[in-house]
């Protein structure tokens, strides 16, 4: 992870902390196993097992701003297994890796001085500077044998298909909608949300 890419991923997760750059350590470590860079579209898919409500989310970022994964392009999907590790596929030859942060590591980092803070309520950007930046500076110089567990790869059978570009208007609500989302119904195409109040 390189100075630009490290600014460019905080930019985008908004604060400095230490669990977006183990994140971002642990995708550049799925991509290289994987032999693979990062997406420009759908190349890679990402199944992440975080969860919300705790570092997991810092964790999800620091692997979307590394895999080019995103919510956008829909390349990407949350079990809410809160757990620290995610597997990244490679659509394009059927082969995935999980990678997780390994158990001691992970129980040992919510014991830090920055977990202690946010513990106590204070937001990640209030952490004071002297108490992040030790911790994000070990994440960022670390050996990955001493935090990653990196699984085997394996195959994927992924279902391809393309995109859809077609629209109609739903005849409840008269809202604009991508045809693979309206429901044929004896009153015209309905949408999702007018078709959970019929």
């Amino acid at each position: 992870m390189t100075h630009e890419e490290f600014e460019i991923a905080m930019g985008f997760h908004g604060h400095k902390c230490p669990a977006m750059p183990l994140g971002y350590r642990a995708a550049e470590a799925a991509m290289r196993t994987l032999g693979v860079e990062r997406a420009k579209d759908k190349e890679l898919y990402l199944v992440s097992e975080t969860g919300k409500g705790h570092a997991a989310g810092c964790f999800l970022d620091g692997i979307m701003s590394a895999t080019g994964c995103t919510y956008g392009k829909s390349n990407i999907e949350k079990k809410y297994y809160n757990k620290m590790a995610f597997t990244l596929v490679d659509v394009e030859n059927g082969k995935s890796v999980r990678v997780r942060l390994k158990d001691d590591f992970f129980g040992n980092m919510l014991n830090s001085p920055f977990v202690a803070q946010r513990k106590q309520g204070v937001a990640p950007q209030d952490v004071p500077a002297e108490l992040a930046d030790p911790l994000v500076n070990n994440v960022l110089n670390m050996p990955e044998e001493k935090f990653l567990e990196i699984g085997e790869v394996e195959a994927f059978d992924f279902p391809k298909g393309k995109g859809c570009f077609d629209t109609a208007l739903c005849s409840k609500c008269g809202e604009r909608v991508f045809v693979d989302k309206l429901t044929e119904t004896d009153g015209g195409l309905v949408c999702i949300p007018c078709m959970e109040v019929l």
